[in-house]
């Protein structure tokens, strides 16, 4: 059995807040995951991706963005996106006093994005990203693409995607990986949007979204991502 914990760091800024999922046996290895513009970390698909990776014997802290505990509802204030990346820094660190493993970092659109920037920017930050629904552009706007910083990511990547996804189509997603130097890899979820809800469930989507992390883990060195691992 995993435990699932209200969790809060306020000993440095940004403050840390979410919930911590602890495995029955960890493998000592962690995941900071992160939420999308429009929601926050108790949204059913992050809780659902913890869980899977948590019964993988990952410590998985999911938390909120600094723009999230700074106002409930409504999007981002672009200003903030340099403070957002502090907080998932911030996070990668406090979970690695928990997880003496390999962190990996994390979320869903917009926290993927910010992800993303913050790996181009901080390298050595964490072992690898897990990517959900990564907006390339905004809907029907695919000239303004939001693929600056990929020639900078050199960690390994796993990028999972709707075929129904307004924020960029699987092609428009392979046509821009391609930026990427370092190792990466597409995940296709039928039928999905930009959610990745469809005909799958939230539990679903969590399971293929781990089996693809194991078939990825060759891309995540030292770490050995198998259930027997973590047991």
């Amino acid at each position: 059995m995993q435990a699932v914990t209200p969790f809060e760091d306020t000993q440095g800024t940004p403050t840390v807040r979410g919930y911590l999922h602890t495995p029955e046996t960890p493998s000592s290895h962690g995941l900071v995951l992160t939420h999308g513009a429009g929601s926050n970390a108790s949204v059913p698909l992050l809780a659902a991706v913890a869980e899977a990776f948590c019964a993988a014997g990952i410590t998985v802290l999911r938390c909120d963005l600094p723009f999230r505990q700074a106002r409930p509802h409504g999007p981002p204030y672009p200003a903030m996106a340099a403070q957002d990346r502090a907080g998932l820094a911030r996070a990668v660190r406090v979970l690695r006093e928990r997880a003496p493993g390999k962190v990996f970092l994390g979320g869903q659109s917009y926290g993927g994005r910010q992800s993303t920037m913050l790996a181009a920017e901080d390298p050595g930050l964490a072992a690898g990203l897990v990517l959900l629904s990564y907006p390339l552009h905004a809907p029907g706007r695919p000239a303004d693409l939001r693929t600056a910083h990929f020639p900078k990511l050199t960690m390994p990547a796993l990028f999972v995607h709707g075929t129904r996804d307004p924020f960029g189509s699987v092609e428009e997603m392979r046509l821009a990986l391609e930026l990427i130097p370092g190792p990466h890899e597409i995940v296709v979820i039928e039928g999905a949007g930009h959610d990745l809800g469809g005909k799958k469930s939230c539990a679903q989507v969590a399971g293929t979204v781990l089996e693809a992390f194991r078939r990825f883990g060759e891309g995540w060195p030292g770490v050995d991502t198998s259930v027997e691992a973590a047991r």
